[in-house]
């Protein structure tokens, strides 16, 4: 259950150390129907991080358009211009905290045409005889939240501008950024 709110009071408990939460919930009527399936489980998952807008689809679709359109203009796939872009201006995946490295044989020429993973090589080096490549492993971009979202977008923006394809003017630009909403609620 992904939700919104606020923390209101904590409370720890002197003998067991263990630490009571309350929370205020902003979507009350989803988590009640949620909760009493999960007050019968004996252990839940929990993380509570800062909220940050999700980007929204229009955004993710602009994004797709031009990356389309830089393909075309370089003569590529649109697997590798997007990877391109986010290997660029997109965000490194993350593993406790560290940036998540890859170390396989799949050369760049064939890594970079992948859809499925999006990488930035960042290192090679021969190991018994055979070269192997480092990658860094970013995230793909639905999983971007609006800042994020924004930084991929103003640079690919760049690169099409560039290249002389034509782009949303700033003010249409900022239209699609002032837009962005979570899933759920374009969803409604």
């Amino acid at each position: 259950m992904d939700l919104t709110g606020k923390i209101k009071n904590l409370a720890v408990d002197y003998f067991s150390k263990k630490i009571t939460v309350t929370l205020e919930i902003n979507e009350a009527e989803r988590f009640i129907k949620g909760v009493d399936e999960l007050k019968k489980l004996e252990k839940l998952s929990v993380i509570i991080k800062p909220f940050r807008k999700k980007r929204s689809l229009s955004a993710n679709a602009y994004f797709h358009v031009l990356v389309t359109k830089i393909a075309e203009k370089v003569g590529t796939s649109k697997a590798e211009a997007k990877n391109l872009m986010i290997g660029r201006y997109g965000q490194p995946e993350l593993i406790k905290g560290d940036i998540a490295v890859l170390k396989t044989n799949v050369p760049t020429n064939i890594m970079y045409k992948k859809e499925d993973i999006h990488t930035v090589a960042i290192g090679r080096r021969l190991e018994k005889g055979k070269e192997v490549v480092f990658y860094r492993l970013m995230r793909g971009s639905h999983t971007y939240d609006s800042r994020e979202m924004s930084e991929l977008i103003k640079g690919t923006i760049q690169e099409a501008e560039d290249l002389g394809i034509e782009t949303l003017t700033p003010r249409e630009l900022e239209q699609i950024l002032g837009k962005w909403k979570p899933r759920k609620e374009e969803e409604k």
